[in-house]
């Protein structure tokens, strides 16, 4: 049992191979999310995220460890986690096409035992909270993939749950209906609901989630906020300079803690530094040769996320 709305504990899954060796998904992983927290859930593609998600969910049976919902084991007390979750795992899956999305919603409602002028009610209020009420009589399947997945979001919160589980929720979403959504995210922490986020998209961790959590290779690499885990590399700075000459960028790049210098355009170079006090040398060279069209910055999420993980999978 747990007091946070999500606990792992030595979370494994492996899917068997023919003649390999089987492929792990999941190898141990220790992760406890607190009731009312918005977690972002970061890694490349097959990372492991999205079986985190279908595990927590009871679509999928872990190879070993434990994992709890609100307290409830996910495999010995499935049929009480499923009342306690919605989730949103995307695509077209589970959406029925021909029918409109006030339908799709009323059965949905239905099946929580919400029929009749309940559900109608229900599904009208869903869909004016993730922006489809003035579409909610055409069919689903003349939606872009962006209402599409709002849809999916409604559907997601049917059943009242206290934990939500969002799996690329903005994918195929345009920019204004992707910042709408991370309203409907504040409107959830509000009401004191928990959600889990995985997501490719920085700004978007950045922007709604408490705490973030690295994952890659099935291993959490490591949770904090957002600003936090910024600060876990803050040696990763950078100097960008404007009309530096050539003899100088050569000096910098052997100053101990550079790791690379790039060319811009335009005149500008970046200065990447990644020891504790190598900005300070860097500048001190710089200013020494005369230069002061200069700039400084720590590492973003996205950059921190490039030096912990790499780029494999990245998309922005």
């Amino acid at each position: 049992m747990s007091d946070g709305a999500i606990r792992t504990s030595g979370l494994r899954r492996e899917f068997p191979r023919r003649k390999d060796q089987p492929r792990v998904a999941l190898a141990g992983l220790d992760l406890e999310i607190p009731a009312g927290e918005v977690h972002g859930l970061l890694g490349p593609n097959g990372a492991g995220k999205t079986t985190l998600c279908k595990i927590l969910s009871t679509v999928l049976l872990p190879s070993g460890g434990q994992a709890f919902v609100d307290g409830c084991d996910v495999v010995a007390q499935a049929a009480a986690v499923r009342p306690r979750i919605g989730i949103v795992l995307g695509g077209e899956r589970g959406l029925y096409t021909r029918l409109t999305a006030r339908q799709n919603l009323r059965y949905w409602a239905a099946m929580y035992g919400r029929g009749g002028r309940a559900g109608q009610l229900l599904a009208d209020r869903l869909l004016d909270r993730v922006g489809l009420l003035d579409r909610a009589d055409e069919r689903v399947e003349t939606y872009s993939r962006g209402m599409k997945q709002r849809v999916h979001l409604a559907r997601g919160l049917v059943g009242d749950p206290r934990v939500l589980i969002l799996d690329e929720p903005t994918v195929g979403m345009d920019p204004v209906a992707a910042r709408e959504f991370r309203a409907l995210v504040g409107e959830l922490r509000a009401e004191r609901r928990t959600v889990l986020l995985t997501t490719h998209d920085m700004a978007e961790a950045e922007a709604v989630c408490d705490r973030v959590s690295l994952i890659d290779g099935g291993r959490l690499l490591g949770t904090a906020d957002p600003r936090t885990i910024g600060g876990w590399l803050g040696a990763f700075e950078h100097v960008d300079v404007t009309g530096a000459p050539a003899a100088v960028l050569a000096q910098v790049e052997t100053l101990p803690g550079v790791s690379g210098v790039t060319e811009l355009g335009s005149g500008r170079h970046r200065i990447e530094t990644d020891r504790s006090g190598a900005t300070q040398a860097v500048l001190e060279v710089l200013v020494a040769a005369g230069l002061t069209r200069l700039s400084t910055g720590t590492a973003t999420l996205e950059e921190v996320y490039l030096k912990v993980i790499g780029e494999r999978g990245l998309l922005v």
